[in-house]
């Protein structure tokens, strides 16, 4: 049985821009909080590609992880993910192909089937692509042959890209991609951190249908967990209510930039409302060190991940990088 100790844990920034803010600040923040968690000794620091969301800074993902990777030195960058139906395989194998020349042994390219927006902004995105998520097996397979050695037939490279085999992985928030990702021998992020409701359930298609390959003999799945560390339980529950106005904003369809937290959700939301965050978050670790280790304990036990992958999105930029060092000595033991 594995301990917590022995799970490696990484970070996913959804690049939050907060009321009153800009994109600019947001993309500094983005910085400055993967050179904390470098330190803090975090594996990896993802960022996800989102479009038409005035409360997400991530949206040009590759540009973001070649500034990222230039402001670091040891800690791997990536996508968590880039969303490949709104892209040729080669676009993507190419900018890839490019992060990895320059910052060799430090890039990820995680990848999900869905648009990452609305379908108004998909089509915006996508222009005359026929490109969809029914095209995903085969994009992924085609991006992978783009990144791996090239052949004497091979009539089309990525250049920088061809031989440089940057390690993909497949996302996803259903079981479509848990399929795939163990048929193809892949490792497996689960988007747990907004989906729990199927968590187990990927976890086991995903191991089921694993078989081995030349970059995994056995399964690997990471799980996406979204955290609220502070020194006490009431301070963790007041910091938050960020989280929860800004969930309750997206599932409204209304600005998500980032509130400041509130004494009480009371007349914020309905009941109704109130239990569709709470499902939203169900996998949510927000207390003291000592709440979130105990918590943490049972998730291990339960799923036996092999990484996880958290998510803080705090108004104040210092409560997000004290979350993430609380976090740290949690995972250290």
């Amino acid at each position: 049985m594995k301990r917590l100790s022995d799970i490696k844990f990484s970070t996913l920034d959804l690049v939050p821009v907060r009321e009153n803010g800009s994109a600019a600040q947001s993309l500094r923040n983005s910085l400055d909080l993967a050179q904390h968690v470098e330190k803090f000794g975090y594996t990896r620091f993802w960022v996800a590609e989102h479009h038409n969301m005035d409360g997400i800074a991530s949206s040009a993902t590759s540009v973001l992880l070649g500034y990222l990777a230039g402001g670091t030195s040891t800690i791997r960058v990536g996508s968590g993910g880039v969303m490949l139906p709104n892209h040729a395989p080669l676009v993507i194998a190419e900018q890839f192909g490019t992060l990895e020349s320059l910052y060799p042994g430090r890039i990820d390219l995680g990848l999900g089937r869905a648009p990452g927006s609305d379908q108004m902004t998909a089509r915006a995105l996508r222009r005359e692509r026929s490109g969809s998520a029914d095209d995903f097996p085969e994009d992924v397979a085609e991006l992978v042959r783009y990144l791996g050695p090239r052949t004497p037939d091979q009539r089309i490279i990525a250049m920088p890209g061809t031989g440089t085999n940057v390690p993909v992985w497949l996302l996803g928030s259903s079981l479509f991609s848990a399929q795939l990702a163990g048929e193809r021998g892949l490792p497996y992020a689960f988007a747990s951190h907004f989906a729990p409701r199927y968590m187990h359930e990927a976890i086991r298609v995903y191991r089921n249908h694993f078989k081995p390959s030349a970059v995994l003999d056995k399964p690997y799945v990471m799980l996406g967990v979204p955290l609220v560390a502070a020194d006490t339980d009431e301070q963790a529950d007041y910091l938050a209510t960020s989280v929860y106005q800004r969930i309750l904003a997206l599932m409204r369809g209304q600005s998500l930039v980032q509130r400041p937290p509130v004494d009480t959700m009371d007349g914020l939301w309905l009941p109704h409302e109130r239990d569709a965050v709470r499902d939203f978050l169900g996998l949510a670790m927000v207390g003291s060190p000592q709440k979130i280790r105990a918590k943490l304990e049972v998730l291990i036990e339960q799923t036996q991940a092999d990484e996880l992958i958290f998510t803080c999105d705090l108004y104040e930029h210092a409560h997000r990088v004290h979350s993430y060092e609380l976090l740290s000595q949690v995972m250290k033991g």
